[in-house]
């Protein structure tokens, strides 16, 4: 399997530290609000990640954080707080908020058939390990106290921008104008391990530590939770190409002076989701969420399609024009496997070619996730004469493994109890009128019924009904 490794700046062979396990790491949420379309896609593409690695053999443990705590508008440890400022938009405390989008965030990922990490970590149930970690970094002369803050010193670290290639001035000038910029760091890509004095200090999230009360910088967090679950290395760290500069950067940097050792042996970046305005984000106050779309009518899995027909790499652009036209793309592929599951046979079975077609699917995959590429072997597969339809189905079950869209699942459409006792009442009108040879009433009550989606069927046993879209 060939990856792109951002640390590399090149594809790479994909060979893990053990070969019997594979460790990866996925930044999580800031749980302020909810997550957007743009985050939605990363979270697509590492799913797709994970299990074509599970596909091709490789056990894997997958660990997620949450961020409940500490996170600013800046990555860089300025601006306002995240938290606090969903708490202030909607009149709630921090852990309410925390925890109202905690709980729609995972909803979300399942409407996405995204699988839930082994280990989902929130960043407040770790602050013992945070306030160890710092101690360590201390002792080893990597810290110093300003203005009651504790900070990581750059300066100690050889290679600190190793990550992103970037030099110091490229950092600073990437750095957001729109936010307050923290005048007490010796150098501007210090950054904060632990806030005891801040314009935040009487916020509702604080706790105890040697150095006063208070609460962690956003960084520390995944160092530690990915320490404690993975071990002092692991193999694949993921998240968004905006994480490059700075937050991952000085993961690294903090990580790797705590325990002398190369941390992750693959770095994992996904591109942007852009609309009219460019990058999809929050910090713009307008952006466009899951139930959004659902709202217009759309089937989250529409959503997951469309976003398996990009690549990971390249920034791809939304619009409802483009969500439309995957969602006719879907839907019309749904139709072919029910069109195959409804006329099944397993005549004049061809296993070379069932095998041909899967080592292509595999190929794809393993050629740095080539999603889009998977799927045009799915299309080609449905529409060959080499396979009968139970070798077809057995694919796509095979196939459903990594890319979960539900292409053998049966549609349920939910009946209200009302709707119910309408549909009988009108079946027994429909009775009555032909019992009294009113053919007319009788055709008439049926039209009327499927209008609304209602399929009439008349059996020996009596009539039969069921709803469609």
């Amino acid at each position: 399997m060939k990856l792109y490794n951002t640390l590399s700046r090149s594809i790479e062979d994909f060979k893990p530290i053990d070969e019997n396990s594979v460790k990866m790491y996925t930044c999580g949420p800031t749980v302020y609000n909810y997550a957007h379309l743009g985050n939605l896609r990363m979270y697509i593409h590492e799913d797709v990640l994970e299990k074509t690695l599970r596909y091709i053999g490789y056990p894997v443990k997958r660990v997620m954080n949450i961020t409940d705590v500490g996170h600013l508008e800046s990555d860089a440890d300025d601006g306002e707080d995240k938290m606090l400022k969903g708490a202030k938009r909607e009149n709630k405390t921090v852990w309410e908020i925390a925890q109202h989008y905690t709980d729609a965030f995972f909803r979300d990922i399942e409407k996405l058939n995204i699988k839930k990490a082994d280990v989902v970590a929130k960043a407040t149930d770790y602050i013992d390990q945070y306030i160890e970690f710092i101690k360590g970094l201390e002792k080893k002369g990597f810290t110093y106290i300003a203005n009651g803050n504790v900070y990581f010193d750059i300066t100690k670290v050889t290679n600190y921008t190793k990550l992103s290639g970037m030099d110091l001035e490229q950092l600073r000038t990437a750095s957001r104008e729109d936010v307050d910029v923290d005048v007490h760091k010796k150098n501007p890509q210090d950054f904060v391990l632990w806030f005891t004095k801040s314009k935040f200090e009487n916020q509702a999230m604080k706790w105890d530590s040697p150095w006063g009360v208070g609460y962690p910088g956003w960084h520390i967090e995944c160092s530690v939770i990915s320490l404690v679950n993975l071990g002092e290395q692991m193999d694949i760290h993921c998240g968004g190409v905006d994480h490059i500069p700075v937050h991952h950067t000085n993961e690294i940097a903090q990580t790797e002076s705590y325990t002398g050792k190369d941390w992750v042996k693959y770095w994992w970046h996904g591109e942007f989701l852009i609309d009219n305005d460019g990058k999809m984000s929050k910090s713009s106050g307008e952006f466009l969420t899951l139930s959004l779309i659902e709202k217009k009518g759309f089937n989250p899995l529409s959503y997951r399609y469309f976003v398996l027909n990009s690549h990971y790499r390249k920034q791809l652009a939304f619009s409802f024009v483009s969500l439309a036209s995957a969602e006719n793309a879907y839907t019309k592929l749904k139709s072919r496997v029910k069109s195959i599951k409804d006329n099944l046979d397993d005549k004049g079975a061809n296993e070379q070619a069932a095998v041909r077609y899967k080592e292509a699917f595999k190929k794809c995959l393993e050629d740095d996730l080539n999603t889009a590429n998977a799927i045009t072997v799915l299309f080609d597969m449905l529409k060959t004469d080499e396979l009968n339809s139970s070798q077809k189905l057995e694919l796509v079950a095979d196939f459903e493994k990594v890319l979960s869209l539900d292409l053998l699942k049966e549609e349920t459409i939910e009946i209200h109890d009302e709707l119910a006792d309408y549909i009988e009442e009108m079946i027994q009108k429909r009775q009555d009128a032909k019992k009294n040879k009113d053919y007319q009433l009788a055709d008439s009550i049926r039209a009327e019924l499927l209008e609304k989606g209602i399929v009439l069927e008349d059996t020996r046993q009596g009539v039969n009904w069921k709803k469609i879209n």
